[in-house]
């Protein structure tokens, strides 16, 4: 199932909070049969899964990702990693940047230590969910190459959830059709003719903090 608005409705989101109020909203109209365990995708996916999991009244979590930037181009993404040991790499790009294995492995190395000092910093030690035979709601703030989420869902799948939806407030119509694919549902709010980039989309795309996610999760706690 591909879920989106069509792209001539498409608007600016005031931020990631409102932006999650309305995702939600759709979710909970159009999409869901059974409550969710609502996992955001840090740190611009949390705030936009915080207000989903408040609405429909479900369990907030994080799954750890990092984007594996290329060397001189960090906001370009030759792949990404998960909590777990998931690695998704595109070897089109690799092989066309001429990026030799120990390039590859420095971005890694550099990317794994800090994807381990933020699992520390927001999960302190709290286990990760149990979620065999569960619907997973997978949130993020946007899907511009889609390698982040396409690490998370291929990770998650390994431990035999009963579904997998991917739900975001805006993205690429490609990436969102070709993640159609592999999750049992995307549910993309706005999927804009002319979208080139996420932030485009939010009228304050400001950076979530490490304190901004911490915080949330332990709202959603108590």
């Amino acid at each position: 199932m591909f879920h989106t608005e069509r792209s001539q409705t498409a608007h600016r989101f005031h931020d990631r909070r409102d932006a999650g109020r309305k995702l939600g909203q759709i979710l909970a109209d159009n999409v869901l049969k059974r409550t969710p365990l609502v996992l955001g995708l840090p740190r611009g996916g949390v705030p936009v899964a915080y207000e989903v999991a408040a609405l429909l009244g479900a369990k907030l979590d994080v799954f750890l990702v990092r984007k594996l930037g290329l060397p001189g181009q960090e906001e370009v993404a030759m792949g990404a990693i998960a909590s777990g040991g998931g690695i998704v790499l595109n070897d089109d790009l690799i092989r066309r940047w001429g990026l030799s294995q120990e390039d590859i492995d420095s971005v890694l190395h550099k990317e794994k230590t800090e994807l381990e000092r933020r699992e520390v910093r927001y999960r302190n030690n709290r286990p990760f969910p149990d979620i065999r035979g569960e619907t997973v709601l997978l949130v993020d703030d946007g899907l511009a190459t889609g390698a982040s989420m396409l690490v998370a869902l291929r990770t998650l799948q390994e431990h035999d959830p009963f579904e997998i939806i991917v739900a975001v407030p805006v993205g690429s119509e490609d990436i969102c059709r070709s993640l159609n694919e592999e999750a049992d549902k995307v549910v993309c709010l706005q999927s804009p003719s002319n979208f080139r980039a996420v932030g485009e989309w939010y009228q304050n795309f400001s950076q979530t903090t490490d304190d901004e996610v911490v915080k949330l999760l332990q709202q959603a706690d108590g």
